[in-house]
């Protein structure tokens, strides 16, 4: 077993080839923090909804230095290696097409035995989701080295670009609501009045207001622009979420040749 730290600078450390070996590495179940109501003289609550907790993850390690000199240095890019006055991507090796995102969630302490050191490190996944490595824009195969078995892809053809008014995009994790995770929609083409419907969850965004060929729109998040400047107060406020499995969309207003493509990972439990 292996553990790797990506950095958000794009700094990858494998621990294994810096001399640290992984034992373990434990992920908590999902806890959940719920909602609740109630009403004087009616039996139990009322159920106002439930969202997730962070996750806990305890990766226990020891690592093998040369010599004595070797170790203290071993030990210090270590703490280098797992700062965490910003957050950073850890992987494991048993699941390599999923990341989490962490930070440290206490001091820790490496409890030398000559030439070797012990230690646990407990860190804090605030998303609750282990994510995919990949997003749907990269290659959908295996020889990519970004996915693995597990992750709900399917065998058939999935497109995330398309070029006409009725199509459907999957989503091979949880529900993905742009307010908390991800989810860039970019439509370049003419159109008057764009209409982008998800028939599957409901949601319809319009954008009062044209464009040319030319043009860009991109809807990152809960913003909307159009050649980098935005929209938004020309929308009708409203957001696109994807549902697990298949979503079925359709666009109006659109004029002549476009493109539409969605960019985003999917996340898992």
């Amino acid at each position: 077993m292996n553990t790797t730290i990506e950095r958000l600078d794009g700094m990858i450390y494998d621990f294994s080839a810096l001399g640290i070996i992984t034992r373990d590495f434990i992920i908590s179940a999902p806890s959940y923090r719920h909602s609740t109501d109630f009403v004087e003289g009616r039996h139990g609550l009322i159920d106002l909804g439930t969202n997730y907790n962070a996750r806990s993850i305890v990766i226990d390690c020891y690592l093998k230095a040369v010599d004595i000199g070797d170790y203290a240095l071993l030990r210090d890019e270590l703490f280098k290696i797992l700062q965490s006055n910003e957050a950073f991507y850890v992987i494991e090796s048993r699941n390599p097409g999923k990341r989490w995102f962490v930070k440290v969630d206490n001091q820790f302490e490496i409890n030398q035995i000559g030439v070797y050191g012990l230690f646990q490190i407990n860190l804090k996944a605030y998303r609750a989701f282990a994510e995919s490595i990949g997003t749907t824009l990269d290659p959908l195969t295996f020889d990519a080295n970004l996915w693995q078995v597990g992750q709900g892809l399917i065998a058939e053809d999935l497109k995330y670009k398309h070029n006409a008014n009725t199509f459907s995009i999957y989503n091979a994790g949880e529900k993905i609501d742009p307010r908390s995770l991800p989810l860039k929609i970019t439509y370049q083409g003419a159109s008057n009045n764009l209409e982008i419907s998800n028939l599957t969850t409901g949601d319809t965004w319009k954008y009062t207001g044209i464009s040319n060929s030319n043009d860009r729109i991109i809807l990152d998040g809960i913003r909307s622009t159009k050649n980098n400047l935005s929209i938004f107060r020309n929308t009708n406020k409203r957001l696109i979420s994807l549902n697990p499995g298949w979503n079925k969309f359709i666009l109006n207003g659109t004029s002549g040749g476009f493109e539409i493509s969605f960019d985003f990972r999917f996340y898992y439990l």
